[in-house]
């Protein structure tokens, strides 16, 4: 029963710990402002600063994962250079040893969770008060984060010392030290914790479990096996995060293994020549003489390493486009008939983005087989809300790049076809982000108890499902693009606008609504008018000739 228990709690120690890095890497990314990363790239911008700013960090925070993590977003974001981002990498192994040194050195003797507790509640206390504003929620997640981490390592410690007593190591002296190795990478694939495998290892030494040969071959398993989480990580980021984890991966390869070889002789180092007796400082000097160790052999290899790391993956790999990933503007009329297609997929994630929100059925848009295979290959469908406008960003963005090479190798006949294309892109993006601010609006007025509420939300749920069957019928070409289908459709968006108010303001004056509910309609059918209206000028400069496009731009679209 007892092993059960523990068994649970180290489970619970596993999901704590993921959550908290989920938190941490939450909190980092939206706290990670311009200034944060001048700063970064001010105290890496040489080898020394930066393997010592990896030390320091690490050690502070006690995960050369998250650290690993950051360099990895820091690297996709352009902060640092790929020679930097490993020298970082190289100073977080060094920083990993600081908590070992703790440990030993105090015997066991400290509870990691009097950092964890008040951090939580401090997290807790700000995003109750604060937790409107962007800057205090994303600091309080990083305080729950940060307490978390420290909550889950303490359910992992516990529960696997119990363990240890319970298995006894010394049957397995005899064996040969590569399974101890063995044993120290599994450990640390299962707890991702170069840190959890530490304190175990030194809870068998202390107690007489293992010998010091044995405790030291566990530990450099644990080198490596720490890496495995930040390998899947970066699975499907881009090629520069999967060199940095590739350089993470080799460099703690060639760490082990020549460690290893050389262990007998670096122990009797510290036994007879630093004539340290105690083990558990034996271990953490072991522990820091090949991290250190590391860092002077690979140092002035850093350039070479790095030259050696870009020969593998591809560039694009971090891109989201569909067609013009792999065309040329050296073809001008192939690369424009491309960058066509791919806006006419960016409109069509558009509305399927706009349609999820409202909760409308999105098949008779989705069913396009062409787009439909695009979409799962890029994992769109099952993207969360945030996952998806970050895709779209990221599209319109690489369609603008896109453009900017493409504009000046085309005649200038073409011009007017290339503008109205990214125009409709820019017009999508803009219908896709009012839709966005107003997602809370939706949530409320869908839940609401309150009937002249839902009443308002179905009835403009209704008309917005009508009008994007229109713009799918316009875009699929199922009904004839013009001047005069696009005047009507404009018409019924400003009819349902005043209509939608009008109608409202007779309700609320008979139904008893307290000012903030009057606000959110004001601004959900505000905001829904301005979509609506993005999207048919998207639609417009999507399909229309250059005059027609021109003769459109004249009716007056701008009430508010």
């Amino acid at each position: 029963m007892d092993t059960f228990y523990h068994i649970l709690k180290l489970s619970a120690g596993i999901g704590l710990f993921l959550f908290a890095m989920y938190l941490l890497e939450e909190s980092l990314k939206n706290l990670s402002g311009r200034s944060f990363k001048l700063f970064l790239q001010r105290i890496t911008k040489n080898k020394i600063g930066a393997v010592t700013g990896g030390a320091i960090v690490t050690g502070v925070l006690q995960s050369s994962s998250m650290v690993s993590f950051m360099v990895l977003a820091f690297v996709g974001a352009g902060v640092f250079t790929m020679r930097n981002a490993m020298a970082i990498i190289l100073g977080a192994n060094l920083g990993t040893t600081l908590d070992s040194w703790v440990v030993a050195t105090l015997g066991f003797k400290m509870d990691i969770e009097v950092v964890s507790y008040p951090a939580v509640c401090a997290g807790g206390v700000l995003l109750i008060l604060f937790g409107s504003q962007k800057t205090y929620r994303y600091i309080s997640y990083f305080l729950f984060g940060f307490g978390l981490l420290f909550i889950g390592l303490s359910f992992m410690k516990t529960s696997m010392e119990a363990q240890v007593k319970v298995f006894d190591f010394s049957q397995y002296a005899s064996m040969s030290l590569a399974v101890f190795l063995l044993i120290g990478f599994i450990i640390t694939v299962l707890v991702q914790s170069s840190s959890v495998t530490m304190a175990l290892t030194l809870s068998a030494l202390h107690v007489g479990a293992i010998s010091l040969p044995i405790a030291a071959a566990i530990i450099l398993g644990s080198q490596t096996g720490t890496t495995i989480k930040i390998m899947l990580g970066a699975i499907n980021g881009s090629a520069s995060k999967k060199r940095i984890v590739l350089g993470n991966f080799l460099f703690n390869v060639f760490v082990t293994l020549f460690a290893y070889l050389l262990l007998s002789p670096i122990l009797l180092l510290i036994t007879d020549i630093f004539n340290i007796k105690d083990p558990l400082i034996g271990l953490v000097i072991f522990s820091s003489i090949i991290n250190l160790g590391s860092i002077i052999i690979f140092s002035p290899l850093l350039d070479k390493f790095t030259h050696f790391l870009e020969r593998f993956f591809k560039d694009s790999d971090g891109s989201v486009t569909a067609f013009i990933g792999h065309a040329s503007t050296a073809e001008p009329m192939t690369a424009l008939d491309l960058f066509k297609r791919e806006t006419n997929y960016f409109i069509h994630n558009s509305m399927l983005f706009n349609l999820e929100l409202f909760k409308i059925d999105k098949y008779y848009i989705s069913k396009d087989s062409d787009y439909k295979s695009i979409n799962e290959k890029n994992k769109f469908f099952i993207k969360t809300i945030e996952e998806k406008y970050d895709f779209l960003k990221q599209l319109q963005g690489e369609l603008q790049v896109f453009y900017i090479e493409l504009r000046p190798k085309l005649q200038p006949e073409e011009y007017s076809n290339v503008n109205q294309l990214i125009s409709a892109a820019r017009s999508s993006l803009h219908s896709v982000k009012s839709v966005k601010d107003i997602g809370t609006n939706i949530t409320n007025l869908r839940h609401s108890s309150k009937d002249i509420k839902y009443n308002f939300f179905i009835h403009h749920k209704q008309e917005t499902e009508a009008l994007y069957r229109q713009f799918n019928a316009l875009i699929t070409q199922e009904i004839p693009a013009s001047f005069e289908n696009l005047q009507d459709i404009f018409n019924i968006i400003e009819s349902n606008y005043t209509s939608a108010l009008n109608n409202f303001y007779t309700e609320a004056q008979n139904a008893p609504l307290e000012k903030i509910d009057i606000t959110t309609v004001i601004n959900f059918n505000r905001e829904l008018f301005t979509a609506n209206k993005a999207m048919l000028m998207a639609v417009k400069d999507f399909l229309l000739k250059e005059k027609q496009a021109q003769e459109f731009n004249e009716v007056p679209v701008y009430k508010t």
